[in-house]
């Protein structure tokens, strides 16, 4: 399967799609605030929607996210409605949701994210030194 790798900016997340190695990487992190958000999103939703046609036994996906804004949010609810049908159709999955542990913004907008899509949610607390 193809990787998806790109290189976050001010504007646009850092993402990492990658189930070929022995150490696959699902993340989506930085600050997601793009131009043309569908445009941005769409090679990651296609990218998801051909995986889920034969997923790892396990997929954690990791979003270390800083910021997004509104545009953003609905795309990243549609990669977690993505995720919640790969484990409607039994496999295993696992969102971890990072955030930094003295913004509460970002919590609460995982915490939000875990109420709407029905699949196992860790939320994951750092500290910034």
């Amino acid at each position: 399967m193809q990787v998806i790798k790109i290189q976050g900016s001010d504007d646009t997340p850092k993402v990492t799609l990658d189930a070929n190695n022995s150490n696959p990487v699902f993340e989506i992190s930085g600050r997601s605030l793009p131009e043309d958000v569908v445009a941005f999103y769409e090679p990651i939703l296609e990218w998801l929607d051909e995986y889920a046609s034969d997923p790892l036994e396990k997929t954690v996906f990791n979003f270390k996210l800083e910021y997004f804004n509104t545009a953003s949010s609905k795309l990243l609810l549609d990669v977690l409605l993505k995720l919640e049908d790969m484990f409607d159709d039994g496999n295993e999955v696992l969102v971890r949701w990072h955030f930094p542990d003295d913004d509460e913004d970002m919590e609460e907008a995982g915490e939000e994210y875990a109420d709407i899509v029905e699949v196992p949610f860790e939320q994951v607390s750092y500290s910034i030194d």
